[in-house]
């Protein structure tokens, strides 16, 4: 009787999981398509919401109002620039287009000392001299390269917006977020303490800690450089500074120097300025990209007791591992991860120990 009565909890047991697992999947399955977007505006809302502690109360304790307001101006902010860009860009390449069609375009010679480049100066120098003589004849030569590179140019400005558009989703999600921020944390809290007891809160504030640390020391950097570039492509003048400037935003997040869009610009510069300003903008370029050794440092992991290069390897083995989501999600798992491993070190009553001083020193940034 006792193995008959074992064998129908088993067997309640396994309809149990089998019911809870179906239901799982297909929540998920239901999600999948959101949760990139929700993960998102999760990190955009921890990102934001020490602002948005501070706006509430000069804004009459009006939570919703705050949020709905803290999104438009961050929509503001992004959709502006990309607008701008945009246009530009398009009305750049109808002003070539009009001029090509009315026989007026022409491509400046190249200086002699392009010819002297190593590995590549003799190739340039003949595509650049036939291109100014007979752009014509030039654009039928390279026809193919040409429709290549305008064919990638297409997936890119489609691929940018996509993000965008992704982005705006993000935002509003992100504003939702804010506006229940209590009840959000608690949730979270909530479900982090059915996993790991007592550590759930602490682990939450950690977790909101690193996104902050991540959101100015990685992005915030990123912006920095962008706008640093954009002022000296600005001042020597180079074609589609745009285009380069968020070329240079996107390696800069993702943690590739801006030198890999700087050094080719700076021997645009050398083939058409003179050897002064361009040796000036050559230095000013490197400045930018080396900026970041001494701009990390002073930012990146700011109020934390983790070491910075614990969040700057997670930072870019989460880019490598999961894309650019990965940035916020590879800092988080490994800050979580190594203040569990160097509590282990200490003893079992250590862990609550660390994650508590970890949470406190999160509350004492933020409220200061």
């Amino acid at each position: 009787m006792a193995d008959k009565s074992d064998l129908d909890n088993v067997v309640e047991i396994v309809i149990r999981l089998a019911l809870l697992s179906f239901l799982t999947y297909f929540c998920y399955r239901i999600l999948s398509p959101f949760v990139g977007l929700i993960v998102w505006g999760a990190i955009l809302a921890a990102a934001v919401y020490p602002i948005y502690l501070k706006l509430v109360p000069r804004l009459g304790n009006k939570e919703g109002m705050t949020a709905t307001l803290l999104v438009l101006v961050t929509l503001a902010l992004l959709i502006t620039p990309v607008y701008e860009l945009t246009a530009s860009f398009f009305s750049t390449m109808q002003a070539l287009n009009a001029r090509f069609e009315a026989g007026t375009l022409n491509v400046p010679p190249p200086n002699e000392s392009v010819q002297g480049w190593p590995i590549i100066g003799e190739q340039l120098y003949a595509a650049w001299s036939g291109a100014s003589s007979n752009l014509e004849a030039a654009i039928m030569e390279y026809r193919d390269e040409l429709s290549q590179i305008s064919q990638k140019a297409v997936g890119i400005f489609a691929g940018l917006g996509a993000s965008v558009g992704s982005f705006i989703i993000s935002t509003i999600i992100a504003g939702a977020f804010l506006a229940y921020g209590h009840e959000c944390q608690t949730y979270l809290i909530k479900v982090l303490e059915r996993l790991a007891e007592s550590r759930g809160q602490a682990i939450a504030e950690l977790g909101t800690q690193t996104v902050r640390s991540v959101a100015q020391g990685v992005i915030g950097i990123a912006l920095i450089q962008a706008l640093a570039a954009a002022l000296g492509l600005g001042i020597m003048d180079v074609p589609a500074t745009g285009v380069w400037v968020v070329m240079i935003l996107g390696l800069a997040v993702v943690q590739l120097p801006p030198w890999i869009v700087l050094l080719p610009v700076s021997v645009y510069v050398f083939s058409v300025n003179d050897t002064v300003p361009s040796v000036l903008f050559f230095i000013y370029a490197m400045i930018v990209s080396l900026s970041d050794a001494v701009l990390k440092p002073m930012f990146l992991g700011r109020g934390m007791d983790i070491p910075m290069p614990v969040i700057l390897l997670g930072a870019i083995g989460g880019v490598i591992a999961m894309g650019i989501l990965g940035l916020f999600i590879g800092a988080i798992v490994l800050a979580i991860g190594y203040t569990l491993f160097s509590a282990w070190l200490e003893g079992p009553e250590a862990t609550i120990a660390v994650l508590k001083d970890e949470a406190r020193n999160e509350r004492i940034s933020t409220t200061s």
